[in-house]
């Protein structure tokens, strides 16, 4: 689950310290004070500020016309599709008294991003593993619910039982007044999507973002799911952002620099033409749903090596049209302004001597 940072006004921040304590509030969904993780000639990613900040290849410009051409003549791409509508969000499901609660269960308020790096002793990183194994089981089973005339309210349900049949708790169920177990976000929904009565329909596209608690450590992941028969351009969209997730912890090591993350993502995007949008970043994860480091996926100066034992998120957001968007009144569910697809993919990660060990994932 993503972090969400909101630029009402631009600031230049030397360092995350700065960053935090200049932010009245900095987590999912909410609104805090501006930043840009980028400064001089390395502003590229921040398009809507510097509308030359670099040259496009002539292979950028290559891909970029394939896909409005890909856009324009495939039947199923050329009907516009009608925007996202909020459907009925039903009621939120109950929890078993006897499974563990998370600390911000107890309050309607949204958390600080704690300044804490999360590095479990060895013990912890048995109860991470086996919370990211389930989060993993868990998304997988709810990609195989995708597929046309099936509910986000549905897939919702179906998560959380399987959650707390396993005696885990739905991390994003109260966090900040979020209603439900699970993110879905479908279409031109970047991030943080509320399930609810829509029925997905044969050409969407639905990302499904699992966290659970279970024996006090959160394990986050998310996936973007084909719905039926998907334009070519919009596959290739979800297929590019996948493979920039694998770029980034590609370059994941103990004395890696975070920027390179960023860095290593935005080239990929950028060969096929995509947006990277820099309001969603990765964050550190363990005893604590949402801490340091932040993860930018696009181009940034942040200082910041990583360092051993460190568990973290990369979830990048990719766009087939602009970064900008729009945030629902529910505070939570963020679209892309002009309506495009975006996709987004996640892995909690384990940093090691040599690399990084993907935590999400089972044999």
């Amino acid at each position: 689950m993503a972090v969400l940072l909101s630029r009402p006004n631009l600031r230049v921040y030397a360092n995350h310290e700065a960053f935090l304590s200049s932010s009245s509030s900095l987590v999912m969904g909410t609104h805090v004070t501006s930043f840009t993780p980028f400064s001089g000639k390395n502003s590229s990613c921040q398009k809507r500020l510097l509308v030359s900040a670099k040259r496009i290849s002539g292979l950028e410009e290559a891909m970029r016309i394939r896909r409005e051409r890909e856009l324009n003549g495939t039947p199923t791409a050329s009907r516009r599709r009608p925007p996202l509508r909020r459907g009925r969000v039903s009621p939120r499901l109950l929890v078993p008294d006897h499974i563990q609660l998370p600390p911000y269960t107890s309050s309607n308020e949204v958390p600080e991003i704690s300044s804490e790096f999360q590095i479990p002793d060895a013990e912890g990183i048995v109860h991470m593993r086996a919370a990211c194994e389930l989060a993993a089981r868990v998304l997988d089973y709810a990609g195989t619910l995708v597929r046309p005339s099936v509910t986000t309210n549905e897939i919702d349900k179906a998560v959380h039982q399987m959650i707390i049949d396993a005696g885990a708790y739905p991390s994003p169920l109260g966090y900040g007044r979020f209603p439900k177990s699970v993110c879905t976000s479908v279409n031109e929904c970047m991030c943080h999507g509320i399930p609810d009565s829509r029925q997905l329909q044969d050409g969407d596209i639905i990302n499904i973002d699992v966290t659970v608690y279970l024996n006090g450590y959160h394990g986050d992941t998310s996936k973007t799911f084909l719905c039926g028969n998907v334009n070519t351009a919009t596959k290739r969209l979800v297929k590019v952002t996948e493979e920039c997730l694998e770029k980034g912890i590609a370059v994941c090591k103990d004395g890696a620099p975070f920027r390179k993350i960023g860095k290593r993502i935005s080239e990929h995007a950028e060969k096929f033409g995509f947006g990277v949008v820099d309001r969603f970043v990765g964050h550190g994860v363990g005893t604590i749903f949402h801490s340091e480091p932040l993860i930018f996926h696009c181009r940034n100066e942040f200082p910041g090596v990583m360092v051993e034992g460190q568990t973290f998120t990369i979830e990048p957001v990719l766009t087939l049209g602009t970064i900008e968007s729009i945030t629902w009144e529910d505070n939570w569910t963020t679209l892309t302004k002009d309506g495009r697809p975006s996709a987004q993919f996640e892995h909690t990660i384990l940093i090691t001597r040599t690399g990084a060990e993907i935590l999400t994932k089972y044999e």
